[in-house]
């Protein structure tokens, strides 16, 4: 038997994961001193509550996990007998997946005749969810694991993601960001448009004075590079700002119909400390992932 896994990083909930099957693995961030785990250490994720503290001047850090966490989630998979498909955000972005490499190697030293495979969405948040809720429809749907890879090949790479940050402090903090210059912000109401490119890393490709520009910027990527648009799920990420979501979300629909089948989501706290409150994107299925 194959089991699905994938990571808090791609703004999965414990609902959905449930509903297509998958085991997941929490990605941390830390407050303070004090590190939290997304859905191990509480159960139902606040957003406003955890953007109102960015917005008081809290300035998360987020971590790398162990190698022995990694074996803790895997190894009761093998020892069953089971096999592991491992959807998760990009390589590119952290260093914990050398860690997962570590376990993984010991792992199948142990159980070596259990396979483990992984799929990189090289994105984040959005950028992951879209592929996590397409292969869990292929896998529920009983698609082969050489199905789902063979698949993964072309479409990861068709999975456009574009949006834009009101604070750039968060950013310049992780470092996550190339491109960005330290001039713009938000006092000149600046919004920098970023996207995540072809090796799975974040890049500003340019900017917009004010909200309705950077909206509207965000909707021409989707009707410049969108590709089978209405027979594929369209992503809406926010940090706490749904208004605006919801607002673009609307532009969409005008163009694309009412039964265009958009998601708004709450991106997850982890990823969601590189960014700041009142970060808005879209993710959508692409020609490319970038003009």
């Amino acid at each position: 038997m194959l089991v699905l896994f994938t990571d808090t990083d791609t703004d999965i909930t414990p609902a959905e994961a449930k509903e297509f099957g998958y085991h997941l693995i929490s990605m941390p961030y830390s407050i303070d001193g004090e590190t939290t785990y997304p859905y191990e250490d509480f159960e139902v994720f606040d957003a406003h509550a955890f953007y109102d503290k960015l917005r008081a001047g809290a300035l998360p850090n987020t971590s790398a996990i162990s190698t022995q966490r990694y074996t803790d989630y895997f190894e009761p998979i093998f020892k069953a007998g089971d096999d592991i498909l491992y959807v998760h955000f990009s390589r590119n972005m952290t260093a914990t997946f050398d860690n997962m490499d570590i376990a993984v190697k010991e792992l199948l030293l142990k159980y070596p005749e259990r396979k483990f495979y992984e799929i990189d969405t090289k994105g984040i948040t959005l950028c992951s969810l879209l592929p996590v809720l397409e292969i869990g429809d292929m896998y529920k749907a009983g698609r082969s694991i050489d199905e789902i890879l063979e698949w993964s090949k072309t479409e990861i790479d068709k999975v456009a993601c574009y949006f834009f940050a009101d604070d750039l402090k968060f950013f310049r903090h992780s470092g996550r960001v190339s491109g960005i210059a330290g001039t713009m912000g938000t006092l000149l109401g600046i919004r920098p448009i970023i996207y995540m490119n072809e090796e799975g890393k974040m890049v500003s490709v340019g900017k917009e004075k004010g909200r309705v520009k950077a909206m509207e910027r965000l909707v021409h990527y989707v009707d410049e590079l969108g590709e089978d648009i209405k027979d594929h799920r369209v992503l809406i990420g926010h940090t706490d700002s749904r208004d605006i979501a919801e607002e673009i979300e609307k532009m969409l629909k005008e163009r694309y119909g009412a039964d265009l089948r958009t998601k708004i989501c709450d991106v997850n706290p982890t990823a969601g400390s590189h960014c700041g409150p009142n970060t808005v994107g879209v993710c959508f299925h692409g020609k490319r992932r970038s003009l």
